[in-house]
């Protein structure tokens, strides 16, 4: 790591402080929570997990002994009792838990009580077929409420989940059986996308073909005969027929606070699978408060998260933060543009949703469709926003307010990871002055900082490297069957703290602007651009909706930009339109931010969650073959991409 600060010159002076009417009404309204989590933190996560179930109280909040950490340390509780059996004796009890909306369009709502006695016929089937407290189970399954139910169900009797992302290979879900050493996957015939069917059965097939732990494959129904599936006598169940005469009341294994609760895999690196594990105790309190406090939950919410449960953000803010709260979730299987761009906006309407949480990726994508879509719908149910996944752009969060929050909700831009379990930055709605483009202050117990190489703190809105002073209870507790990686990439690159890998600035009010993953910093003639900034500049012109930007190598500079542009729909690339790109990046940021290339795409390559694979178009940008493509949607964009850029070159 080089000692020069990121470059980092943008200046947003826009201000939006709490409205009146959604303060007066706010769970958090008093500031002083954040002074009384940072003196004492551990009584702090205390007082959360008091709200919880406990079948034997903890001996000690934290044991911290780095990098090991070890939460509510003797304590002994369970996530599905905590999720579904406390709100049995109250008046949730008949509230709705899931609406579910299939891609066709189909609907379920299970209520609590549904939800319940579903997830214990699905305890007791898995114990019929031998698993056990500890065995780890594959899920991979379509946004359908068996993947949640399923979830459940391992936490209920003890054993490990590893979900698995509907939309990866075979060979990406082979690679985390065996990694985990699954006993059992769980999965469907098949699912939908956009209007497709994705064929997870057969997949399932070809991924454990040659994997001696699977001794059994449970298969949802969810498409039928067009499906097309073969089932291995012996091994493949039906769900519906190994459910069927199960028990509707399955006890709940006692779990100490730090057994684990589940591995899940990060994408788009290669090699070996890295799989985060997540225990049940810190966990269970830390997506318990955040999404409590964060998202301003009240009983009669529909709290909408539109990411697949196969990421982290569906496995804490669909599945367990919002169910640990006894609220109300929308879950959707299809994607947002089928059949048609206002799908998403069609659904808030229908269901009435409160709170929606989305990522800036497809934000930008509904600025390139325009503001006519959402507008087709009443979407004045809406009360609170939230983006998640990356950083969003200063006038992506302009778009998202007025034309989706209709200038009237707050956006909470959080900021976390697959290793941070919970949330870490982000605004709470009703007592944080917000700031387009920044996640603004640390959740209350989480002390962040911004740092050189050395750990040394850098000077307001000098660049650095985003780290983590202290432990917080949703931490990751280790990469599965690979101690040495975890110490080595999160504990000693900046010896004593959690280094995040992402690189930030904090202003002179004390609050975040994430610039980017670290290795998406640019070093241009000794000044180190984060890529965020430019792409930032780059979609406030009014002609872009989206942008990427990846470094290349140049003679002179060392390194130079080159630039990734989606034009909104119906804008022409002809003309001066890239010279114009140029001059707005320029005015933004200065000269030396000026990308030496522009090119133009209709659609630039996506991991399946959403996010811009940077990696595969530097690969483009230095004219390398493709690397690992394991994570991406469409192939077809980034061959496109990769033959309209060197057409550019020869041009």
């Amino acid at each position: 790591m080089t000692s020069r600060p990121i470059e980092s010159s943008m200046d947003e002076r826009r201000r939006f402080p709490p409205p009146e009417t959604f303060r007066a009404r706010a769970v958090v309204t008093d500031e002083r929570v954040y002074e009384e989590a940072g003196r004492e933190p551990e009584a702090f996560w205390e007082r959360a997990a008091g709200d919880l179930h406990w079948f034997r109280r903890w001996d000690q909040v934290l044991d911290w002994n780095l990098p090991d950490a070890r939460w509510f340390v003797g304590g002994r509780t369970n996530m599905a009792f905590n999720c579904l059996d406390r709100h049995l004796t109250t008046a949730r009890r008949n509230k709705a838990a899931i609406l579910w909306e299939g891609e066709p369009g189909e609907t379920r709502v299970l209520t609590y009580w549904d939800l319940a006695r579903e997830v214990n016929r699905c305890a007791n089937a898995l114990l019929s077929m031998g698993v056990r407290r500890g065995d780890r189970v594959a899920i991979y399954m379509p946004m359908i409420p068996e993947l949640p139910i399923a979830m459940l169900a391992c936490a209920r009797i003890g054993a490990v989940h590893a979900v698995v992302f509907g939309g990866f290979s075979a060979e990406a879900l082979r690679d985390r059986i065996n990694d985990a050493q699954a006993k059992m996957v769980i999965t469907a015939d098949g699912g939908y996308r956009k209007g497709t069917i994705i064929p997870l059965k057969r997949n399932v097939d070809q991924a454990i073909a040659d994997v001696p732990t699977v001794r059994h494959v449970l298969v949802v129904r969810r498409i039928g005969e067009a499906a097309a599936i073969h089932m291995v006598e012996g091994r493949d169940r039906w769900w519906h027929r190994a459910l069927d005469g199960m028990r509707m009341d399955s006890p709940a294994e006692e779990m100490d606070s730090e057994e684990l609760l589940y591995i899940l895999y990060t994408s788009g690196t290669t090699g070996k699978p890295k799989g985060i594990v997540h225990t049940t105790g810190g966990y269970m309190v830390g997506t318990y408060l955040t999404t409590k406090w964060i998202f301003d939950l009240r009983e009669d919410d529909l709290f909408w998260c539109t990411a697949d449960i196969g990421w982290v953000t569906g496995h804490s803010y669909v599945a367990y933060g919002p169910l640990l709260n006894g609220a109300s979730i929308l879950m959707y299987e299809g994607a947002p543009d089928w059949p048609e761009r206002d799908r998403f906006w069609e659904l808030v309407e229908k269901y009435g949703v409160t709170v929606f949480y989305t990522a800036p990726t497809a934000i930008r994508t509904f600025i390139r469709w325009g503001a006519d879509w959402p507008a087709r719908h009443d979407l004045s149910t809406l009360r609170l926003l939230g983006t998640v996944g990356e950083p969003i752009n200063p006038e992506a969060w302009m778009w998202y307010r007025k034309h989706i929050g209709g200038d009237r909700c707050p956006i909470v831009d959080t900021w976390w990871q697959t290793e941070t379990g919970m949330i870490l930055i982000t605004p709470l709605p009703g007592i944080t002055t917000l700031k387009p483009g920044s996640a603004t202050v640390p959740f209350p117990g989480i002390e962040a900082h911004v740092v050189d190489e050395h750990g040394a703190q850098v000077p307001p809105n000098a660049g650095g490297y985003l780290v983590l002073r202290r432990p917080w209870p949703a931490m990751l507790r280790g990469i599965y069957g690979d101690p040495a990686r975890f110490r080595r990439e999160y504990w000693e690159r900046i010896p004593g703290v959690y280094f995040t890998g992402d690189g930030a600035r904090r202003d002179e009010d004390g609050h975040f602007w994430l610039l980017g993953r670290v290795d998406d910093v640019i070093n241009v003639a000794g000044h180190r651009i984060g890529t965020m900034e430019v792409e930032s500049a780059l979609v406030a012109h009014p002609k872009v909706a989206e942008a990427a930007v990846v470094g290349m190598q140049h003679e002179i500079k060392g390194q130079a930009l080159a630039a990734f542009v989606t034009l909104k729909e119906g804008v022409d690339s002809g003309g001066d339109v890239t010279d114009e790109l140029r001059a707005h990046v320029t005015q933004k940021i200065g000269a030396i931010a000026r990308p030496d290339r522009i090119m133009f795409a209709a659609e630039l390559p996506k991991t399946r969650s959403g996010k811009i694979m940077r990696r595969l178009l530097r690969d483009i940008a230095e004219g390398r073959l493709l690397g690992d493509t394991t994570t991406l949607a469409d192939l077809s964009v980034i061959q496109g991409l990769r033959e309209r850029y060197e057409e550019d070159v020869q041009d």
